[in-house]
């Protein structure tokens, strides 16, 4: 669930919740000026922050094409459904056959293909190297 900045400075108080955003835009800058050299723009992010003692650690994956979403910096349009290399295919293939949310969904081959295509695209562009089986 998204949260306002206010409500996160109320559930974690404001310092940390200011040295928090600072890490999460300074990490998502780097990411995005690197992606943008490989033809890639890097929509949004999702970072996931906890405590150690009173450091903030980094948690969870970090700029996959499952927290993230990776698009095609060549065919960007301003207003339209992005070329992408995440999650957003299969997201609107379970969506556009009415089993977004349902446990147990049986998936046809060519879009467990397509969908692993565009993962492994968005890896070989942005490492420059080729993935391997």
């Amino acid at each position: 669930e998204n949260i306002t900045k206010e409500q996160a400075d109320k559930i974690v108080g404001k310092e940390l919740c200011d040295r928090i955003e600072k890490i999460a835009i300074d990490l998502y800058t780097k990411a995005r000026d690197y992606a943008a050299t490989k033809g890639i723009i890097i929509a949004d992010a999702k970072f996931e922050f906890g405590l150690d003692g009173d450091n903030i650690v980094l948690v969870d994956e970090v700029l996959t094409p499952d927290s993230s979403r990776f698009w095609n910096a060549t065919k960007y349009e301003v207003g339209k459904s992005q070329d992408s290399y995440d999650k957003q295919f299969l997201r609107d293939w379970l969506t556009s056959n009415g089993v977004a949310g349902k446990d147990g969904v049986a998936m046809p081959e060519d879009i467990v293909t397509e969908t692993k295509s565009k993962y492994v695209e968005a890896y070989e562009n942005l490492t420059g190297d080729k993935w391997q089986e």
